[in-house]
């Protein structure tokens, strides 16, 4: 998992996760625990659920269904409440920065490690990372990205490898080999990465994906 020179990020799971201080007082009319490390569990879970069920990107029974069980919610009230998330959980939404991810990136860029970020979006994911204090593409204030791909804006979406296409001619003097890319979703993302030729590791902070033959790390701060 170490033998790599530079580093690509899903946004996503990876990079922020939909707001839980919107979704915990959604969900707590329906017995919701709107606790915040509730709803980060419940996110991955809900993922793993979604990878397990082979789900397309633009299909989130599964996410819904299960992210509402494990925060709490139960009995006839669960699909009533995954409905409401479904109509909730937006693209603006994915906006809630994970501070041990930022703290991460601020290291590794302090090591000069190259990197960038490829996410399935819906043009928005430039202006999201900025707002939420993160990274902007080039120079700037926050971390530094060679490159920042929004699937709505170059016009494909992960799984299908060409993604990959928009991001690696700022990486062309590595071999696609030694570019990890990091991301929460097995279907979208290491089997994207690894098509596209890529390394790919899966953020599973709970061990929700146990014996898989892929890379695996807890956080974004394993990688330093």
């Amino acid at each position: 998992m170490n033998d790599y020179d530079a580093i690509l990020f899903d946004a996503g799971g990876v990079l922020v996760l939909p707001d839980p201080t919107v979704l915990g007082p959604l969900l707590e009319p329906y017995g919701g625990d709107p606790t915040l490390e509730v709803h980060r569990r419940a996110h991955y879970a809900a993922m793993a659920a979604k990878s397990h069920a082979r789900s397309a990107e633009t299909t989130w029974d599964a996410y819904n269904v299960t992210y509402v069980e494990m925060v709490g919610v139960a009995g006839d009230l669960v699909h009533h409440a995954a409905e409401v998330l479904d109509h909730t959980r937006g693209p603006h939404l994915w906006r809630w920065a994970i501070p041990e991810t930022v703290a991460a990136l601020r290291e590794l860029a302090a090591r000069g490690v190259p990197m960038g970020v490829v996410s399935n979006a819906s043009g928005q994911i430039e202006q999201t990372l900025l707002v939420s204090g993160i990274c902007q593409p080039g120079d700037g204030d926050l971390v530094p990205m060679r490159v920042i791909v929004d699937s709505h804006v170059v016009g494909i979406a992960k799984p299908d490898p060409r993604v990959f296409d928009f991001a690696l001619p700022h990486f062309d003097e590595f071999d696609r080999s030694r570019i990890a890319y990091v991301g929460d979703s097995v279907t979208m993302d290491i089997e994207g990465a690894g098509a596209a030729g890529l390394l790919p590791i899966l953020i599973d902070p709970h061990d929700d994906h146990a014996g898989a033959s892929f890379a695996r790390i807890r956080s974004v701060a394993d990688l330093l």
